[in-house]
């Protein structure tokens, strides 16, 4: 019994640097309280999250429902001009103003008709930019990837991304970042909850070796 326990026990603690990283979710209606999806042109939503993301460790979760999307991240991280034109529903968008006017605050609208003038298949998906008025990478839903005057929802700003050193971060963003959620998925023990269970564990695996030694 003692070895069985401490072998439940060593694969927990063996999740061990998985336990620090963070999953940061969102699989709700992304316009719900809003008119934009009724409203014509481009309505940008926001009411982002101010988050702190770590790039090495850290996860995007994004319900497939919620956004319209399918099973497979198909992501790209590059400049505007060498981004594919279709397969793709997940950006990091290396570019960071609009044709250099570095006058006028790189924003959501801007980067989405960047990439709308790129993607050419109705699609819709999600990009990360730099707002150069916040100093900050935020994480943007698009109703449709091709579309200029495609509704958007802001998710996420990743507060801890600021400045150059946040934007040169943008070229580290991978797939791994990102994943999409059904509905119906079952919960996953946060971090927390893991600790508890090891810690719940090892206190069980010291009384049953104490009870032993007694016997």
């Amino acid at each position: 019994m003692v070895r069985a326990l401490s072998l439940i026990a060593l694969a927990v603690f063996a999740c061990g640097p998985r336990a620090e990283a963070a999953s940061f979710t969102f699989a709700t209606s992304p316009f719900a309280g809003s008119d934009a999806l009724t409203s014509p042109g481009r309505q940008i939503v926001g009411g982002e999250a101010e988050i702190v993301f770590n790039i090495a460790t850290d996860t995007f979760l994004l319900g497939q429902a919620a956004f319209g999307v399918g099973n497979d991240v198909l992501f790209g991280n590059d400049l505007i001009g060498n981004l594919p034109s279709s397969g793709i529903n997940t950006i990091v968008l290396r570019t960071f103003d609009n044709d250099n006017d570095t006058a006028t605050a790189f924003g959501a609208g801007n980067a989405a008709t960047l990439i709308a003038a790129q993607i050419t298949v109705p699609t819709p998906g999600f990009f990360v930019y730099f707002n150069s008025g916040l100093g900050r990478p935020r994480l943007v839903y698009s109703t449709d990837l091709s579309e200029p005057t495609a509704d958007l929802k802001i998710l996420f700003s990743l507060t801890n991304l600021g400045g150059d050193a946040g934007r040169d971060a943008m070229q580290t963003f991978t797939a791994a970042n990102f994943d999409f959620i059904p509905e119906d998925a079952a919960a996953v023990p946060e971090p927390a909850s893991l600790l508890m269970l090891g810690s719940g564990l090892g206190l069980l695996i010291r009384t049953r070796v104490r009870r032993s030694k007694r016997s």
